[in-house]
Parts: structure tokens; sequence; C-alpha cells
């Protein structure tokens, strides 16, 4: 399917490697000049020389923390007028809430809730008065099923989400949508970290944690960063014009609801 973005420019935040990787290969396969960005300067370098000789578009790093204000204003002069914005952020890191300080509250919600508003802020006036705008949150199955361990990350980002359902509506009418991607069990370095945090706990190897975490999921498998990326890429298309708003959750069928 063409969906119709060849040549539109987008910013993808922590886009070295995941997920985030994931989205900015599926942009670039149709076609998007990207603002590609991570904190490690050798990965971020590595993803972009593969985009541009994969797919032939510019691509311009960023290597930078997009919680920072430097780090935003860095992303926005490489690309001062983006058709798409994929809002994408690390969490924190799994802890009991009983051992979170004040500051490492506000951090995680800087971190998930702040930072991509912030960036909305700066770029959707621009979209609007251009006619055509795509903002996708990548936030977590979290935000519906909860995950232990995960509370600051799970709250930043159902307060995301909250926040967005109004503003969605605000500009729905000038083709800018803002939509959500919740991943579940997807097979990157975060979900890693979780199973050696289970098998720890439950005192088991990490190769009997990762199984029996895919046995829970109806598909049966952990999700790839390459379909999670198609999926942000339709979301971004000239197809997608009617949706916004939403929560797309891309877990294998793990949260059971018929709603």
């Amino acid at each position: 399917m063409d969906l119709g973005i060849k040549g539109k420019n987008a910013i993808v935040c922590a886009s070295s490697r995941g997920l985030g990787r994931g989205c900015a290969m599926a942009l670039a396969e149709a076609g998007c000049n990207l603002v590609v960005n991570g904190r490690d300067p050798q990965a971020l370098k590595s993803t972009a020389m593969e985009i541009r000789d994969r797919f032939g578009v510019s691509v311009a790093e960023v290597a930078a923390d997009v919680s920072t204000h430097e780090g935003q204003k860095a992303l926005l002069a490489a690309c001062p007028a983006p058709d798409i914005l994929v809002n994408n952020n690390g969490g924190p890191p799994r802890r009991d809430f009983r051992e979170l300080s004040r500051q490492a509250m506000l951090d995680g919600v800087t971190q998930n809730m702040v930072t991509p508003l912030e960036l909305i802020q700066a770029t959707i006036d621009g979209m609007a008065s251009r006619g055509f705008g795509r903002i996708v949150n990548i936030t977590s199955l979290s935000v519906y099923l909860p995950i232990q361990g995960l509370d600051l990350s799970s709250g930043a980002r159902a307060g995301l989400t909250a926040f967005l359902a109004g503003v969605a509506r605000g500009v729905a009418g000038k083709n800018v949508t803002i939509n959500n991607l919740l991943p579940g069990k997807m097979d990157t370095e975060r979900l890693q970290s979780g199973i050696r945090f289970g098998a720890e706990k439950a005192g088991t190897t990490y190769e009997e944690q990762a199984e029996r975490q895919a046995a829970e999921i109806p598909a049966g498998r952990f999700g790839t960063a390459d379909e999670f990326g198609r999926a942000c890429a339709f979301l971004c298309s000239v197809h997608a014009g009617y949706i916004t708003g939403q929560n797309l959750m891309l877990d294998g069928g793990l949260y059971t609801s018929a709603f």
C-alpha cells in the first residue's frame, strides 16, 4: 500500500534502537525524510546510516536527551516544520513504588508525560496551518493492564493519554491526528530486562521465564519492532485521517476485553 507520505518530514524520538527504530525504518520505507534521535551517538549513527543506505531518504541525527529543553531545541532546529511527530522515550526503571522519591516521581512524569506534551505544543499549530499532521505517542499496554514495578511509567503514560484525548478532537478538523500505540510484550531490551527481573523473583532461569511469558500471549510469541513500526507508519499515513484520539494495542491479544 502506498501510504501517501513520501517526502513528508518526520521527527522520531528515541529512535536509535528498539520500537522507535522500528518506527523510523517504516517511515523511511514509506519515503519520509527523518530526524532520528538517541542518547548513544554510536547506535544513532549506525541506525541513520542503515536508513540512508536502505531507503535513500534524508536523515538528520540528533544525539540528545529528548527530556531536556536542549534536546528538544536540537530536534526542532533539525526539523522546524515536521509533518509527523512520533513521541517516544525511555521509561523509569522497574522499582517498588515505596522506593520512589519525590524527585524520581517528578522525573518519571517529565519523561513520559511532560516531554511529549512540550513537543506537541511546539509542532501542532504548524501542522494545523499546513493542513496535515500526524502525531503518534508510544505509550504502553500498562496504561490498561497494570505491570508491577512499572507504576510510575504507567501513571505518567495514562496521564498523557487522558490529557491528549481532548486535544486530539480540537485539531481533527485541520487534518491533524493524535493517536497512541500501546506495545505489549515486544522483543526489546526493556522486555528482556523485565524477563530477568521476573526470573530472579521466581527463582528460575531467563529462558524458562521468557517461555512462560510468551505462553501467556494468545499469539504465542513476542512482538517485533518491525511490525510495530509498520503500525505506526499506517497511523501516519493519508489513509488514517479519520482515526484520532485512539489507543491501538499491539499485544498479540494479551489484554482480554471485548471493547
